[in-house]
């Protein structure tokens, strides 16, 4: 792998060049209207898995977005790593926050800035180009498959099926995933924990129409009043969630991996000030680390209702609606919980309304061995590239499709993050520091030379 550092050198504008094309293309998987990118999108990642040196790739039906599959076996006996990334992306909203607009990317203070930028075009691409580096210099030890999603961001609703109607032609000894993230630029990590999650819509409907706030305001019970009530019920002084039966199947973790999960740098203050607030909050008897690590959440992620346009107009709504969420902890089953919450959310209204709760999609936790040779073997690629062995963290975030893979595939996934928290994915102003970028092809390559190590 010594020549791997100037293949990037003489590479990177091309390789940047060729993310750029990925990028500009809009695709939003929540958009019904974005079918044609959606295509687009995985007919370049075909074209950019060929091009690297893929014996075979295809653009796969499903019930909803095309998945990209590619492989090149060197040996049938060689240990096999199946890549897993994906080509959808976030909506843009609100677009005004943006300094520019988020699919025209632009390289600015050492960063790529532009939605799918680290989640997860900049990261996924970081597979093409190292699998490109092997090829080309023949030195890929292990066989090499690539699934390229586009509904991750909505759940991943049409992977399941088409995992298992695949299950074959996707048999792998390891899955690797480049979807999470690094403590910090100069502390490497490896996801080890991933955390489930139940995401629904409510929507609460008061009188059959729109009415003056003043003629009828203080006899008609006004929808959103009603909604911020009941979703203030939800968690109580201590941060505990108050659904019934919400933490049954939640299994506290020991002291000792409390213990090791706190030896990761983690200064509250800078936390603080990264993020611009006083004062943090969660779940009492628990650190910061541990509330977006190995405990459950509830938020609410959107609400609306009633006017919201340029100045005032005195109007009682008809309608409130919200975009509520929990991440669970591993054992706990989403499904369990999307009926719990629904159960109990309808239960607490008042008769003064009516309220409808929708189950938009969810997914299970995820924990990785630290013993699996393929967790080792990412250790040693990360100590190769960045000169410390990185720290095992549990992640508040959600892959939901981690889980399915293990259930339906039977097969582990190792978890490679380049990301860092300052890129702002989801959020306007998404950014990757090419350094990350840069660094993430020159370590994947040594994962594969430590696998097929261990795995002789």
């Amino acid at each position: 792998m010594e020549n791997i550092k100037s293949y990037i050198e003489e590479n990177k504008d091309r390789f940047l060049e060729e993310l750029f094309g990925l990028i500009r293309i809009p695709s939003i998987s929540s958009e019904s209207d974005r079918k044609e990118d959606m295509l687009k999108a995985a007919e370049y990642w075909k074209e950019t898995i060929l091009k690297a040196g893929a014996d075979k790739v295809e653009v796969m039906p499903t019930e909803g977005n095309p998945i990209v599959y590619g492989e090149k076996i060197i040996d049938p006996n060689a240990p096999t790593v199946l890549v897993y990334g994906h080509y959808d992306v976030m909506p843009v909203d609100p677009l005004d926050l943006w300094d520019t607009p988020p699919f025209e990317p632009e390289i600015r203070d050492g960063k790529i800035w532009a939605r799918g930028a680290d989640d997860d075009k900049g990261q996924a691409f970081m597979h093409a180009k190292a699998f490109e580096f092997m090829v080309k210099t023949d030195s890929l030890p292990c066989n090499v498959k690539f699934m390229i999603e586009g509904e991750e961001e909505v759940g991943s609703p049409s992977m399941g099926k088409w995992c298992a109607d695949n299950k074959e032609m996707l048999k792998a000894d390891i899955i690797l995933v480049s979807d999470t993230g690094m403590i910090a630029e100069d502390i490497p990590s490896i996801t080890t924990g991933l955390r489930g999650l139940a995401y629904w819509q409510v929507e609460v409907t008061g009188p059959n129409r729109d009415l003056h706030s003043g003629i009828f305001g203080g006899a008609v019970e006004n929808p959103i009043n009603i909604l911020s009530k009941m979703i203030a019920q939800m968690v109580d002084e201590n941060g505990k969630i108050t659904i019934p039966g919400f933490y049954d199947d939640v299994v506290e973790v020991s002291p000792d991996e409390r213990a090791m999960l706190s030896k990761a740098p983690f200064d509250v203050e800078e936390y603080k000030k990264a993020i611009d607030v006083e004062e943090l909050a969660g779940e009492e008897g628990y650190t910061p680390m541990e509330h977006t690590g190995i405990r459950p959440t509830f938020d609410v992620c959107g609400i609306w209702g009633g006017y919201t346009g340029e100045g005032a107009k005195t109007v009682l709504p008809s309608k409130a609606f919200a975009k509520i969420s929990t991440r669970l902890v591993p054992h706990q089953d989403h499904k369990k919980i999307a009926d719990l919450f629904k159960e109990h959310f309808e239960s607490i209204a008042p008769k003064s309304v009516k309220v409808e709760v929708t189950s938009l999609h969810g997914g299970q936790g995820y924990v990785c061995p630290i013993d699996l040779p393929a967790y080792k073997a990412a250790e040693k690629a990360y100590e190769e590239v960045f000169g410390k062995t990185p720290v095992p963290v549990r992640s508040g975030g959600s892959i939901p499709i981690i889980s399915t893979f293990e259930e339906i595939l039977e097969t582990k996934s190792v978890l490679m993050g380049f990301g860092l928290e300052s890129d702002a994915i989801h959020s306007p102003n998404e950014n990757y520091p090419l350094n990350q970028f840069f660094n993430g092809i020159e370590t994947i390559p040594y994962f594969y030379k430590y696998f097929a190590e261990m795995m002789k």
